[in-house]
């Protein structure tokens, strides 16, 4: 029984692993779209956005099989309801993503390269460490994904300057400058959402729900 018990909880790491890593690419995809947007991208991005809702679903099913089979304690409890709050924000990182890529051909041009991109890896880092920290049981790589996100939050008060000098040198481009802001507040909650995992997993290995201030 027990080795069944360790084989799921080993399925539902390699779930979480797949899943960030879908995360990973559409938010590539995202970045990539910027500046390299056709109608292939937008294609390969609904794909990745199903897989991951396919995966949370997927990951779902474990944890409550878990629950209810299998009735686990203390760390082993945390760890699993940790994954369940994690896969949301999981799933809402790919709904923002796909929401970047739809945008984009609605723009009067191509967004210019420099902070969005920087930004858009930014994030793309902060999911990787997320689920690494979290497969790997790794209170330090957690905490430092919640400090990574002011790091985020930088390249957008960076952009919004920007955005403000774009506007104030030609009002006639508000409409861009707008569009840029949304892409750039669509990362930046892509980067909120990757410290809302880091906290779970500082969860699951303390107890303890720390929150970014």
């Amino acid at each position: 029984m027990r080795n069944l018990y360790q084989e799921q909880l080993w399925n539902l790491n390699q779930e979480l692993i797949q899943m960030g890593a879908a995360c990973e690419e559409i938010i590539a995809l995202a970045a990539q779209s910027l500046t390299d947007y056709t109608e292939d991208l937008k294609e390969k991005t609904d794909h990745v956005g199903a897989v991951i809702d396919e995966s949370e679903r997927t990951v779902e099913n474990i944890c409550l099989k878990l629950l209810l089979r299998q009735q686990p304690v203390a760390r082993d409890l945390r760890q699993i309801s940790a994954a369940m709050k994690m896969i949301t924000d999981m799933e809402r990182i790919g709904d923002q993503a796909e929401d970047i890529v739809d945008l984009i051909p609605k723009m009067s041009r191509s967004a210019e390269d420099g902070p969005l991109q920087k930004m858009a890896k930014a994030a793309q880092t902060m999911v990787t460490e997320a689920v690494d920290a979290y497969v790997k049981q790794d209170l330090t790589l957690a905490k430092k994904v919640m400090g990574d996100d002011d790091i985020v939050d930088d390249y957008f008060n960076q952009i919004k300057t920007d955005i403000i000098a774009i506007i104030a040198s030609d009002p006639t481009d508000g409409e861009y400058a707008l569009d840029l802001l949304m892409i750039a507040k669509y990362f930046e909650r892509i980067g909120d959402h990757c410290t809302n995992i880091a906290e779970w997993v500082v969860f699951s290995l303390t107890g303890i729900r720390e929150e970014c201030q």
